[in-house]
């Protein structure tokens, strides 16, 4: 046994390990959920049991390759084991276009629930437009200044918005009307294609549990610690997200809640009054500039850590004095002001649901590749490459797969479109950089 005060005693254990998974799963785009899924009814609950089956299944995928490649965890490392090269550095690319798509909607969630304070900006597209963006860098700004408070304030904000979901997925319950819930499907789409459309757009909900796999030297006994908290803190996400989700439209009319740019602060509201719902709302301003605080500077990383390895464009690999990848943070922050400026005519809650589901979709493109990558890293060594698959390998393998595929075709024509568009976008840089690389080994007289 080790002595107290050593580093083993300070290794992290199943609850903490749990409640980083759902620290990084509950996100601020939660917030705004219910009211893009207000006009499909009912009937987005059976998208939420989809979706959180899924990422159960997701959760057990990245549990496995966590534990094949503890000290080099994401998409990016596990396709490039698995597929090679290229397929790794579209999966970097996409996942990058993921992280700062998200991002805008983030943003766009903060400023939703800040228009309870400041009603003009629910009011105006354009207001909601620029603040969405000065946010943007105000954050940018704090993150490049070198902050290092992270640790608290993501423990304080985790905190505040799980707090509005569990009062109001479990005290809520006793406000339901029944009514609202018929018809099921007011989607005006058939049964399938309307669960198909839900899903797609709860599955945004579940991005990042794949950034919840801790590292291995972090957690005690990380065999066993990081999948069952992975699994475990999903399913917790899963029932929050439900609950909560069930209440609002219980609550909130359904013809008010599609059109509500703060649907837990109405539900509050309906439910304890006015002051309920600045206290929500209030909660939720906080946990989104938080979430975003952090997101900022995760949206940095995944370019420069690609850079260092030689498959992003060296000017990624960048850092100030201070460590911070001030290039990667700013030339992400570009791309979320176009992408809010190309949207905010559509409102606060249609560029939410659109750039979610753009968000969505290109982070399902790493998904489905890592959903069989084990299978290809198996094969790859020779001494654990079985002579035939692993049957238990392949009952998780190919249904996750399935159901990433299925995912990518709920995300709508629109999405898909710009999606595979803008991942493809990202070829010429590729061919830029191999470029590049031949011509530095080439003997210096042939240049």
């Amino acid at each position: 046994m080790k002595a107290p005060g050593t580093t083993e005693t300070r290794k992290l254990g199943m609850p903490i390990a749990t409640s980083l998974v759902v620290g990084n799963v509950i996100g601020s785009g939660v917030f705004l959920l219910p009211a893009s899924l207000g006009s499909y009814g009912g009937i987005c609950i059976v998208g939420w049991l989809f979706t959180s089956a899924g990422g159960v299944l997701l959760a057990v995928v990245f549990s496995r390759l966590s534990r094949m490649m503890p000290a080099a965890g994401g998409p990016y490392a596990y396709t490039r084991e698995g597929f090679g090269r290229f397929a790794g550095y579209l999966i970097a690319w996409g996942y990058w276009i993921g992280l700062w798509t998200g991002n805008a909607a983030i943003a766009t969630a903060l400023v939703s629930y800040l228009g309870v304070f400041w009603p003009a900006l629910a009011r105006t597209p354009a207001l909601g437009a620029t603040v969405c963006i000065a946010m943007i860098w105000l954050l940018a700004a704090v993150n490049i200044a070198g902050v290092r408070k992270a640790g608290i304030l993501s423990l304080v904000t985790t905190i505040l918005k799980v707090i509005p979901l569990l009062a109001i997925g479990i005290f809520g319950l006793a406000y339901l009307e029944p009514g609202h819930f018929t018809p099921f499907n007011r989607s005006g789409l058939s049964i399938p294609a309307a669960v198909s459309a839900s899903a797609a757009l709860t599955l945004w909900a579940f991005l990042g549990l794949e950034s919840a796999t801790v590292p291995a030297n972090d957690v005690r006994d990380p065999r066993k610690t990081i999948p069952r908290a992975t699994i475990l803190g999903t399913a917790v996400s899963a029932v929050i997200y439900i609950l909560a989700t069930v209440s609002v439209m219980g609550i909130v009319p359904p013809e008010k809640l599609v059109s509500s740019n703060a649907p837990f602060s109405d539900a509050a509201r309906a439910m304890w009054g006015g002051w309920a719902g600045y206290l929500i709302a209030g909660g939720a301003v906080i946990s989104c500039f938080g979430a975003l605080n952090g997101w900022t500077l995760l949206v940095s990383q995944v370019p420069l850590a690609s850079a260092r390895d030689g498959l992003f464009p060296s000017i990624f690999a960048r850092v100030s004095r201070r460590g911070t990848p001030v290039a990667g943070i700013v030339i992400s922050d570009v791309l979320i002001s176009v992408l809010v400026i190309l949207n905010f005519t559509k409102g606060l809650v249609g560029m939410f649901t659109f750039i979610i589901l753009l968000a969505t979709l290109t982070t399902l493109f790493p998904y489905v590749f890592c959903s069989v990558a084990e299978l290809l890293m198996l094969m790859k060594d020779p001494r654990n490459a079985p002579r035939r698959l692993p049957r238990k390998l392949i009952a998780i393998s190919i249904p996750t797969f399935v159901y990433a595929l299925w995912a990518i075709g709920g995300s709508g024509r629109d999405a898909v479109f710009w999606g595979i568009i803008l991942i493809l976008a990202g070829m010429p840089f590729y061919v830029w950089i191999r470029w590049r690389e031949v011509k530095r080994q080439l003997p210096q007289d042939t240049q």
